[in-house]
This record gives C-alpha cells, structure tokens and sequence, in this order.
C-alpha cells in the first residue's frame, strides 16, 4: 500500500526531541517539546491546539502521531480543526467543525459536524486498528456507512482530551487528504 507523498515515515524521535536534539526547557514539566515553538501541553488543550495548528511542521506532527499512544476514545462532542495542508486549514472551518462520538470503552459509532451550525452528517465507525504509518493501535474512523466510503481517519490522543490524526483516501492507492485534531 502506497502512502502519500509529505508524509514523514523516518526514524521515530523520542518524546521531547527533534531530529535527535532535545527541545528547550519549559516552566511546565509536563511539556512536552518538540522544538520551535512547537509543544505539547497536558493541562492546556487550547495551547496544545494552537501549537499544532500553527507552531508544529509536518514532520513535528508526525512525530508527535508516531509517540503517542492509542489514548481514550473520544466521546461526546469534540471542536476540530484542519492542521495540514494550509489551503485544506483555511476553508475547513466553513464545511466541517468537529466530530460528535456515541462511543463506550470499545468504540461506537461518531456523527461529523458541518457547517457553523453544526448539522450532524458523515456518520463512521469507530473501532480499534493498527496505524496505516506505523502499525500501531490507533482509534479508526471507518466511513463505509456513509456517502464517501474511501475515507478513512486515524487518531491517538496526544495530551489528555487532544487527538491528532490522520484522514485517508482508500483507492488503488492510500493518500493522505489532511491532519487534523480534535477537542
């Protein structure tokens, strides 16, 4: 299976480091920094939000994805956000703000959330997989069951309530369409 093109597959970096050099010191010991800005911070999901918005590369992101575990299942109504590629980050907001779970401990089902207000469509299971980048577990978005069966999404929780992720297009070739997160 192919993969696309922008997409970092390199040597896994250890957490708190960037191409093999460790990230600055923070006043948050519980940050984790993967160098120029770039960040994770457990107890502010809006920073971490906001790092891998605008402050993480690509290959940050990736690293960021490849040092995360599978994480709890999102459940209830999480915002989010497009973070690559920045025409896809643009216009995002205007089609699709976030992800509505009906999920136990297992996974369940989820219900994507369009336009400002919040129309719910897209529906996905949503179940235990291995990782398309690295084979490890992730949550898998499945979208047999709704009009765009070819898509497929990923995440790992990377701080306590953010997961960052992978959407996917299943042809004769996987692609990578976009990242984003949720909250």
């Amino acid at each position: 299976m192919a993969l696309a093109s922008g997409l970092c597959l390199g040597l896994a970096l250890a957490p708190g480091s960037y191409l093999g050099l460790a990230g600055p010191a923070t006043a948050d010991p519980g940050t984790t920094d993967y160098g120029g800005g770039c960040a994770l911070y457990p107890g502010d999901r809006a920073a971490t939000i906001d790092s891998l918005r605008f402050r993480c590369s690509a290959e940050q992101q990736d690293a960021i994805f490849r040092d995360a575990t599978r994480g709890d299942v999102p459940m209830g109504v999480k915002d989010g956000w497009v973070t690559r590629p920045p025409t896809t980050q643009a216009i995002a907001p205007a089609f699709w703000i976030g992800k509505t779970f009906y999920t136990g401990p297992d996974g369940g089902r989820l219900m994507n959330r369009l336009t400002g207000a919040g129309i719910e469509g897209w529906p996905a299971d949503v179940y235990t997989a291995p990782a398309l980048v690295d084979g490890q577990p992730v949550w898998a978005f499945n979208y047999a069951p709704s009009p765009t069966p070819q898509i497929y999404d990923e995440v790992r929780e990377v701080t306590p309530g953010v997961w960052f992720g992978y959407s996917w297009w299943r042809g004769d070739q996987t692609t990578l369409l976009l990242t984003f997160a949720l909250a």
